[in-house]
């Protein structure tokens, strides 16, 4: 890396003039539920894998009580086109009970109770604290958003946890919610893991690691 790690700022402008003000999840929901379900269901997969599976769970299961009742073979069997369904099918069953139990049906809405639902880490509840409720507690931080914070120089680690923290010292609080799907549209564009696009990027003459010149 030649150049500095950028103003944060400076690099929210250009995502924002290049992908718009405010990006939303790619996971197809109707509602708080079904979003919920969705990113439950999402680590480890593609959003496009993911809604293929949840476009039929969801003219099956309505609410969570049906998850809750469901049987977990039935279960299981209904999100198998996803990577380890048979662990989140178990996930999603216990949280909707949890969810029906100490919380009267209702997602909670803040980060501690979020992550007491089994399932659910940081990732997944930052994505539905934003999303859902738009309370911006952190930043998601998935595989796209790690590999663009380490290309920018905003973080050198890989834990998402720990890159979570180097971007929350990065960026205003005001541009929480909206920078993991910047850097999302990002990564998913040009900065992709396997083989970065520089010569497209928007970021091309501000990124560090820019093969422009």
């Amino acid at each position: 890396m030649s150049r500095p790690a950028p103003s944060a700022l400076k690099v929210l402008r250009l995502l924002k003039s290049k992908y718009g003000s405010d990006p939303r999840t790619q996971l197809s929901h109707k509602n708080k539920t079904e979003l919920f379900v969705a990113v439950l269901l999402s680590p480890q997969c593609t959003d496009k894998q993911t809604n293929k599976v949840t476009s039929a769970l969801f003219k099956k299961y309505k609410t969570f009580n049906d998850y809750a009742v469901a049987d977990i073979k039935k279960l299981s069997a209904d999100i198998s086109g996803l990577n380890y369904y048979k662990t989140k099918a178990r996930n999603l069953k216990a949280a909707a009970q949890m969810i029906n139990q100490r919380f009267n049906g209702k997602i909670p809405r803040t980060m501690k109770e979020l992550m007491e639902l089994p399932g659910v880490g940081r990732k997944v509840a930052n994505v539905m604290l934003n999303e859902g409720f738009g309370i911006d507690e952190g930043i998601a931080v998935d595989t796209h958003c790690a590999v663009v914070s380490r290309r920018l120089g905003y973080s050198r680690h890989k834990d998402p946890k720990k890159i979570e923290q180097d971007l929350l010292k990065k960026m205003p609080k005001s541009a929480w919610g909206v920078t993991s799907n910047l850097f999302i549209e990002l990564g998913r564009d040009t900065c992709k893991a396997a083989k970065k696009e520089c010569p497209r990027c928007v970021l091309q003459g501000i990124c560090p690691s820019s093969t422009v010149k």
